[in-house]
């Protein structure tokens, strides 16, 4: 044994510093951590789990986090990926740095062995951080151990090139974001009973990109072992469909010329602004054809991967809402009536516009919106229970809360835009989102509660259960619908299919798969 693992294996085996009895300290296989403890339980911030993906090691695959002397400090989070400013609450500067591979780990009071949720953020894969969400009063709650992940976004995440190809073991560049969530996930494989977790109780989970994040990971065959269930938020878009090889690299390409850049080491010179500047108008996202992902996620689960996985799977009744206001009506330009046809026919074709008439909406913009959010989400959820079915037990829902408070971002814009129960709203009902507690009345916080409870069940027993409500379905077509007491309660739903006008959807996709 080599004088450096000497002395990395006594200290594995050291006695716990003084200090460890407040705030705690817990030992990692790369070193000691200090957290802090708080009126929800214990919680370590910002602990690297890779090293930094920096200079030469830009668009490489993560490596492991190098050991370090002394006790380090884990009571502020890392820095968020490299991203632009949003309208999210802390997001009002862009960040430009590439040091940013860290998780944090959220435990509550007591010993046990105790099952553990991953959580990926959402963000389109080009924004976000694991910090959106503080999941303390969940984990205490539920008595579950809550890991929240930052992963490489935009181009530093999803650049495929020729030159990156033959660097990457398989052949298929463009998946480092997905490479930094396994890696964390071997992090928490070989970390997290330390921190009172179970290695083998592990469930992913995440919203918008982040629940397409775990529709990949079930897909991927390097994932198999490193986690044992999955949840997925409005993830399902686009059928959790990756881009192919061919088209990941002709857009790297094209990325690169946008650039001026003509090999590999151009672009690793550059800054992350510049880099960041340049990601605009591209698609970013995972790529089929190598090892990380052979085959799209919707043929893989056909083709039985992740048999035996249970999946909580579900979206939100108003999810395109959010969006058709970001066209139209935050810009002071609400779709008019004399748009409307035109929009949809140019958009959806005629059978979507006869499906979706304007006289069965309060607005023009509302009306668009239900159209998008079907076909953009609730029908793919719907698809993809069907098509999971087939390898393992299927727990569908539908967030459905249509007074629920708008999320912080949208709240802050002052608008008097009915959201109903639009994409991100759900998140506010199981976690701090943005750390914020959400301006819930009393029958929403009971929701609250009752939701916190079946996604606790889940993640425990792999059974979503809340106390006096009714079972979570787990046949395809049906879906827990969750509304507050006023509004009918929880209630087993089997319309959820002809609500969202799934015929059409189904029947356009099944067209342009052809």
């Amino acid at each position: 044994m080599s004088v450096a693992l000497t002395a990395l294996a006594a200290a594995l085996v050291a006695p716990l510093p003084a200090q460890a009895a407040d705030p705690p300290v817990v030992r990692t296989d790369t070193g000691w951590v200090r957290g802090e403890t708080t009126a929800e339980g214990r919680q370590f911030l910002g602990i690297p789990y890779a090293e930094p993906p920096v200079g030469k090691l830009r668009w490489k695959a993560p490596r492991p986090v190098r050991p370090w002397q002394g006790v380090r400090s884990a009571q502020d989070f890392g820095d968020k990926c490299v991203q632009a400013a949003s309208w999210d609450p802390g997001y009002e500067r862009p960040s430009h740095t590439e040091d940013c591979l860290d998780l944090n780990v959220y435990v509550p009071e007591g010993a046990a062995r105790r099952a553990v949720l991953v959580w990926f953020h959402g963000g389109g894969l080009t924004a976000g951080a694991g910090q959106d969400v503080v999941p303390d009063t969940f984990a205490r709650q539920t008595g579950t151990v809550v890991v929240t992940v930052n992963y490489r976004l935009g181009a530093m995440g999803f650049l495929a090139t020729a030159a990156l190809d033959d660097e990457a073991r398989d052949g298929v560049s463009g998946n480092f974001g997905m490479l930094d969530q396994q890696a964390a996930l071997r992090w928490v494989r070989a970390n997290i009973g330390r921190f009172g977790g179970d290695p083998g109780r592990v469930t992913i989970a995440g919203e918008s990109a982040g629940g397409r994040s775990v529709c990949t990971q079930l897909a991927s065959p390097q994932a198999k072992g490193l986690f044992r269930a999955g949840i997925i938020q409005s993830g399902a878009y686009g059928d959790c469909a990756a881009r192919t090889h061919s088209t990941a690299v002709a857009q790297g390409a094209a990325f690169a010329r946008q650039l001026g850049c003509a090999d590999l080491a151009c672009l690793r010179a550059k800054p992350a602004a510049e880099i960041l500047a340049a990601q605009g108008g591209f698609d970013w996202a995972p790529v089929t054809g190598g090892d990380f992902l052979p085959r799209q996620p919707r043929e893989a689960f056909a083709r039985g991967a992740a048999v035996g996985v249970p999946v909580m799977n579900g979206a939100n009744q108003d999810e395109g809402r959010l969006f058709a206001f970001a066209r139209f009506d935050l810009n002071g330009t609400p779709l008019t009536a004399e748009q409307y046809p035109t929009v949809m026919r140019a958009e959806y074709g005629d059978e979507a516009l006869a499906r979706y008439p304007l006289s069965s909406y309060p607005s023009p913009t509302i009306a668009y919106a239900t159209a998008q959010g079907d076909q953009l989400f609730a029908c793919p959820a719907l698809r993809l229970d069907g098509t999971l079915a087939g390898r393992g037990r299927v727990y569908a829902y539908e967030f459905a809360d249509r007074t629920s408070p708008p999320f912080a971002s949208l709240r802050d814009l002052g608008t008097g835009f009915d959201f109903g129960a639009t994409h991100v709203n759900e998140v506010q009902y199981l976690f701090k989102h943005f750390g914020l507690v959400s301006p819930l009345n009393a029958e929403q916080r009971t929701l609250a509660r009752q939701m916190i409870q079946y996604w606790g069940s889940f993640v425990r027993d792999g059974v979503p259960r809340a106390t006096g409500q009714p079972a979570m379905p787990a046949r395809p077509g049906t879906a827990l619908t969750l509304r507050t007491a006023s509004a009918g309660g929880n209630v087993p739903s089997a319309t959820v299919h002809r609500e969202h006008q799934c015929n059409l959807w189904d029947a356009e996709t099944v067209t342009q798969n052809r």
